[in-house]
């Protein structure tokens, strides 16, 4: 018999009012973005049971490329093998549980040697040698190769799951349709900016997916984007996205809305006059754009604060332009997610009141709503599904 789901980390009675059908419902309470009881469930529940994204494949591409990651309070390393095979072991050596690979940057070798008692392992996970073990009665290699750990290459991102229990496939569901025309597998990095945010990552999740606020706090994305244009997707997975339009004098997010790049091969008419927005849950954010991708990694430090990856994805053609300089998509969002960012911790500050209550989402907010209800199903059924349907009230506009 299966064991019953966690109990959930905030009350029925919370859950029940998010998951109130759209234009009923209301935010999350205070305690999802400020109770370090919740962030732990989450880090169990959410994080470490699900498939995080960790970064891109090109990182690891040579044989003997290895890096140490986190998943929630775990480790894992990612290492290419000679079969050309992404690879996920624990990071626990078989010996006394050292961690193999010091956590940092991507190193290369053609073996993984534990510095501590130096046992060696292949790049299969397999123990090459163990000091002083050999004669030794009933000690056989064999018997201590790399505990696994599972790994997904999807468009180019890699993605990790700890538990081993969850499939893949049903998270991404159709996403993979949406994705797919831009190649994001084949598009090379140009630039990259890290953040610290004070703020929940839910909360930037929740910003990233309405421009409802876009009038307010975003002169500049309102210049090159309609924010009232687009719709939002019905999701069929743990994920949640929809599109906004391009202006008509413009061509791409930038700063002037004029593009300092190439048009991606192989999109439509109307995939070349959008920008899609689509979150991958937990922890992977991919703004498609008519030239270049956009992605915002998340990783929750504590409850009040998230580190953010951003990385610009351009084509090889464009980047091999004489030049080619990526400071006219960088500087357009390095912009935007400033001013994003400070909303979001005026957001976090606003959530550890007494006077804060949960409040009504707008018509505009559907894609919000469907996060909220992904969340609060998860919490609720202790495993992450797929949004609760917007229904006949369920707005197209973000």
């Amino acid at each position: 018999m299966a064991p019953p789901p966690p109990s959930p980390p905030l009350s029925v009675e919370a859950l029940e009012a998010a998951l109130a059908p759209f234009g009923r419902s209301v935010t999350l309470p205070s305690a999802a973005y400020t109770s370090s009881e919740v962030m732990a469930w989450e880090q169990d529940r959410f994080f470490e049971a699900g498939w995080v994204c960790v970064g891109r494949s090109a990182d690891l591409g040579r044989a003997g490329d290895r890096t140490a990651v986190a998943i929630g309070g775990d480790g894992v390393v990612l290492v290419r093998a000679e079969d050309g095979r992404l690879r996920g072991f624990f990071n626990v050596c078989r010996h006394r549980g050292h961690q193999v690979v010091e956590p940092g940057a991507v190193t290369n070798a053609p073996t993984i040697r534990c510095p501590y008692h130096a046992w060696v392992y292949g790049l299969d996970g397999c123990l090459r040698g163990a000091a002083d073990f050999a004669g030794v009665p009933g000690f056989d290699v064999a018997d201590y190769r790399l505990t696994e750990a599972r790994v997904q290459e999807w468009h180019g991102w890699v993605f990790v799951n700890v538990s081993g229990d969850a499939g893949f496939g049903p998270s991404v569901g159709s996403l993979h349709r949406f994705v797919e025309p831009y190649a994001p597998g084949d598009l090379a990095s140009a630039a990259r900016h890290d953040y610290v945010v004070r703020a929940n990552w839910k909360l930037i999740v929740e910003n990233y997916h309405e421009c409802y606020h876009c009038s307010s706090i975003h002169p500049e994305l309102c210049t090159v984007s309609p924010p009232t244009s687009g719709v939002n997707f019905e999701p069929d997975g743990a994920w949640v996205g929809g599109s906004m339009e391009l202006a008509d004098d413009a061509a791409t997010m930038s700063l002037t809305g004029q593009s300092g790049g190439a048009v991606l091969t192989g999109l439509s008419d109307a995939e070349r006059r959008q920008v899609l927005y689509l979150g991958l849950f937990p922890n992977l954010l991919i703004s498609l754009h008519p030239d270049y991708v956009l992605t915002h990694l998340l990783t929750p430090l504590n409850i009040g604060e998230t580190k953010v990856e951003c990385e610009w994805l351009f084509p090889p053609a464009a980047m091999s332009r004489a030049g080619f300089d990526p400071a006219y998509a960088v500087d357009f969002w390095d912009l935007t997610n400033r001013q994003d960012w400070h909303a979001c911790e005026s957001v976090q500050k606003g959530m550890a009141s007494r006077g804060h209550r949960p409040g009504p989402l707008s018509p505009r907010e559907d894609a919000v709503y469907q996060f909220v209800t992904l969340v609060a199903k998860g919490y609720r059924d202790g495993r992450v599904s797929r949004p609760a349907e917007r229904g006949a009230t369920g707005a197209p506009l973000r």
